[in-house]
Order: structure tokens, then sequence, then C-alpha cells
């Protein structure tokens, strides 16, 4: 592969605290260097910022519910791409779900280098994984849902966390999963009764398991395999007014449990979407942002990461495993809505919404999501989110970005609201001066969620022997522009964007499709003879695929990095 040399460019990567220094950046062989020879390629990135490539949480990329959601809206697919019609690459089309091509493609203009696909089924994970393969460019990894799992439940009902470990360790294993995702811990199982578990002691019919024991023992579970990522929760209750209270009670959960640590992480939960957890009032009527009052715990509480899940006031397509939200969500907007039970795993619903600037709620969701970002006092627990496309499309990021930059943006967004006085009186946003740099953000965009996942070592940062991951960015530190709309524009389209040491953008145009990975983790563990005589009789007598048909073939899940966990008996 070519040598690259970027020269002269602002570059800002937290993994070495540098903060906008003039410096040049080397890359051979795909990963970053301490120099190269005279034959490379130079690019000059005089004036502009240089930025490892940007790392995403949590979005719902690729799957059966996604698929649904394209399928299920074909007026999303109106939204063309200005590139769709360019000779050598796939048609682009869909907004809110745009196609796998589309994905790949826009993630790299925003010079973004990996994206965690955040619920994926464990008995449709061919399907995420043929899907993954599909996307261009961008790295991937993927994490089956557990809180719904009727094996889970089991044996956590009876204090086994042993035998929670050993069956998520298969699990992972023949998924090609990459961690422990808890949506609406027993609340999805409740659904099958046409129940749902608000409150962390509401218990799940038949099962007689409660939240709070599910959340407690997969936390467990996921510290005695060692797992790179923490537990990943979608927590109960998502989007009801006077919620915040259940999502503290859940975030206490995590105090006095230990990581392993041996990813370099030192949290124990991740806290997905946060925005949709951090609302006050008992009623739609007096709604309100509690966004101080969850970050003041997340600040102090260092074993906690969280994402914003910002809305971004647009059309999109609500999905999720969370089904009983879902037709709740159907009852408020009675628009169509899609439900799916998973055999003996998990669920999903899919609802198109729209985030009207005309509807008070909309507002205060919108300011709530911004607060949380504001208020964070540790930008490297704290990432930029929209829950894609729940919130808002991923396409949206560079719009957060400058809200969280810019107040003057705030505001102007502000004044087009028709209730903004009331959103005002039920948010702190137009109180709030801070303005977020570009360090804060490239902690929230990269350094930080690649520290989360325990990916530290291969994205996030510049240091030699990472991926050669480089976004260049039409932005000069020293002179940043007062039209804030500059900063959308910039983070939008990369003046360049190099992906495992290619040059994949150039001025916002796709050059190539690069080389894209998935990565999982492979769970090495003793066998435990009881869980597998269960894992088998259960595909035996419950499932309608044999257990031979399960596991994901390895074509499927291309794998340079494959991520080594070794259990000790």
């Amino acid at each position: 592969m070519a040598e690259i040399l970027i020269k002269n460019g602002f570059v800002i990567d937290p993994t070495r605290k540098i903060d906008g220094d003039v410096a040049d950046v080397a890359i051979k062989d795909g990963k970053i260097v301490d120099t190269v020879s005279s034959a490379a390629k130079v690019i000059d990135a005089k004036g502009k910022v240089v930025m490892a490539g940007g790392v995403d949480v949590h979005a719902h990329v690729a799957g059966p519910k996604v698929n649904v959601g394209r399928l299920f809206r074909p007026e999303d697919k109106l939204f063309k791409s200005p590139m769709a019609q360019k000779n050598g690459y796939r048609m682009e089309s869909g907004f809110s779900v745009p196609s796998t091509f589309k994905t790949g493609y826009d993630y790299a203009r925003m010079g973004y280098a990996f994206v965690m696909e955040a619920a994926m089924p464990p008995l449709f994970t061919a399907h995420v994984h043929e899907e993954i393969h599909d996307t261009p460019i961008i790295d991937e990894a993927a994490l089956p849902v557990f809180g719904n799992n009727w094996f889970v439940m089991d044996y956590l009902k009876k204090g086994e966390i042993e035998n929670t470990a050993a069956y998520i360790a298969w699990l992972i294993r023949v998924t090609k999963g990459f961690g422990i995702k808890v949506v609406n811990p027993g609340g999805t199982a409740a659904w099958s009764w046409g129940l749902n578990c608000l409150s962390l002691d509401d218990p799940v019919p038949y099962f007689e398991i409660t939240p709070r024991e599910i959340i407690i023992g997969l936390m467990k579970a996921n510290e005695y395999l060692g797992l790179p990522h923490s537990m990943h929760i979608h927590q109960n209750n998502l989007g009801n007014p006077g919620n915040y209270a259940i999502t503290l009670d859940s975030l206490k959960l995590a105090e006095g449990i230990k990581p392993k640590n041996k990813f370099g992480r030192e949290q124990v939960m991740h806290s997905t979407h946060l925005q949709f957890h951090s609302y006050g009032g008992d009623s739609w009527a007096n709604f309100e942002s509690k966004a101080k009052e969850v970050m003041d715990y997340v600040n102090q509480n260092k074993g906690i990461t969280v994402d914003l899940g910002c809305v971004t006031l647009d059309e999109t397509t609500t999905m999720t495993a969370d089904g009983p939200f879902e037709h709740h969500l159907n009852h408020l907007n009675h628009l169509k809505w899609c439900n799916v039970d998973v055999e003996l795993e998990t669920a999903a619903g899919v609802v198109p919404y729209v985030y009207d600037k005309n509807i008070k709620v909309c507002g205060i969701q919108w300011a709530v999501g911004l607060e949380l970002g504001l208020y964070a006092t540790d930008p490297n627990r704290t990432f930029v989110s929209t829950d894609h496309p729940n919130a808002g499309p991923f396409i949206r990021y560079p719009r957060i970005i400058k809200w969280l930059m810019s107040k003057k943006a705030r505001e102007a967004t502000l004044d087009t609201f028709k209730y903004k006085d009331k959103v005002i009186d039920a948010t702190n946003i137009h109180s709030m001066d801070r303005e977020l740099t570009l360090y804060e953000i490239a902690q929230m965009t990269r350094s930080g969620p690649a520290k989360c996942l325990g990916l530290s070592n291969i994205y996030g940062g510049l240091a030699p022997g990472m991926n050669a991951d480089v976004g260049v960015f039409d932005l000069n530190y020293k002179n940043m522009p007062s039209d804030p709309e500059m900063i959308e524009k910039a983070f939008l389209r990369a003046a360049c964007f190099i992906k495992s040491g290619e040059i994949v953008v150039r001025d916002g145009e796709v050059l190539g499709h690069g080389h894209k990975n998935t990565i999982w983790v492979n769970v090495k563990m003793p066998e435990n003879p009881q869980v597998m005589r269960d894992i088998t009789q259960s595909f035996t007598k419950d499932y309608t695929v044999g257990l031979s048909n399960y596991p994901v073939r390895d074509y499927l899940a291309p794998h340079p990095f494959v991520i080594d966990v070794d259990v000790e008996a």
C-alpha cells in the first residue's frame, strides 16, 4: 500500500493530549507510522483540522428490523444522495433508513471509520452479517441482545452467574458478536403477554425475574468474562414523562461492580441514547428536562459511559427491540406500525415519526439531548449519537456538533420553534453558554467511544501503530469561522478521509470502497456441560432452526480483527 504524509495540519488527538498542534501524520501499510520515505504521497492540510476517524458507539444500520424499515417506508427512499448516479458506484437511496451502500458512503464522507450495530437478534445474525458485509468502507461490529433472552432469564432467576456467562460466551462466539446488549430488560419478554416492565421491580411473567436482577446479573456476567465493552443498556420506560427516576435507579446498579479492565476500560455500564431516558413531569402537559439531574450523577460516577441520542428535528423511522414502546408510540402518532417477535430471544417494532418544530414536546426533546452533552464534565465518557435512526439519521452528527459548539446556532434553532417560550421554561438550554471545543468533540466522537468499546489500540487516535483512519476537515483551528454553519459543512463533507491507509474521500466525493473489516469477539471459555446440554435440548424442542444451522459461518464475517478473550476455568 502507498505511503502517505499529511502535512502541516492542526492535529487534534486526545489520546496523546495533542490540541491543535501543527504537525504531520505519516501512514504506511494501513497504519500510522513515525516516518515515511520521500516517495510518500503528500496531502497538504495547511489551515485544516486533522483528526482520527470517527467511532459511532451506537446505531441501527444492519439487520432485519433495519430492512423492515426500508421495506416499510418506500417514501423514505425519495431522499437520494447527490452521488446516486455516479459511474462505478452503487445506487444510493434512503434518508432515515439508507441503503447499505449509502450508509457506508455517508459515514465515509463524514470521516467515520467504525460503527457499532447496537441490537443484533441472534436468530437472524446471518442477515445482520450479510448487510454488514454489503456495506462499503466503514468497519462494523454488532451487539447481540440478551436482556429478554429465555436462557439468560432462566439462569439468572436461579442465581447462576457462571452458567449465564457460559451461555453468553457461546452465543457471542457463534453469532460473531461483540458484547452484551440489553433492551428494556424483561419488558420485551413481558410484551409476549401484552405487558411491560416500567419499573426495576416489575416481574417478568412466567420467569418471575425483575429488570433489576437482569441488569445486575448481566453486568456480573460481563465482568466474569472480561469482555472488551461494558454492558450496553437501553433502560426501561424509555420515552415517557418522569422516566429519569428509573434511569437514575438503573445507573446506580453499577455501583460496587468492578471492571476486569483487560482492555483499558474503567466502566461496567454503557447507558445508551440517554436523551430518551432523562424526562421529568408526570404527563405530556408538564413534560420537562431532567438532563441536569441525570448528568450530575453520571459526572460523579466513573463506572458509567453514555451516548446522547440527540433529536435532530427530522422526519425519521423509529426502530427498536423495545417492542412495547413502539406499540405505545403508534398510539401516540397513529402512523403505521410493524411488530416482530423473535422466538426465545427478543422482539422489535418499527414506527415512522416526525420531530416537528411546531410541537412543544419535540422542542424539549431536542434541548434535552444537547443539555446532556453540555453538562458533561468528562467528554471521554459522553458520546455523540442520535440512536440512528430513532432520534434522527446519523448524517446529522455534524449538525449536533454545530449545536454543541455554538450557542448562536442553538439560539437560531430555538427561534424557529412555535412554542419557544414553553420550551425555554421546561429546559435549561437557553441559559447555557457553554460551547464545546474541537478537542472535546474529538473526545466525544473519537477517543472516548473507542476506549469505551475496548478498541483504543485500533481506533480513535493517531499514535504510531494504530489504524490509518484519518480525517482532514476544512476548519482553521486558529481562526474558527464566525458562521456556525461552516462547522456543520466541514464535518458533513470531509476535505479528505483516509481509511485503512487508502484515500476514500476527497472534497466530499467518494473515490473508492477501501478496506472494511468486521470485528468480533472470540470468547474462549472451558466448555460448560450443563449449558451445552440446555442449549441442545432447547434447540431440539423449541427453536424453528437446528443447532447446526444457527452459527454464522466465517465467510459472512471477514475478520482481520478478531479479539480473543480467554476466560479462566
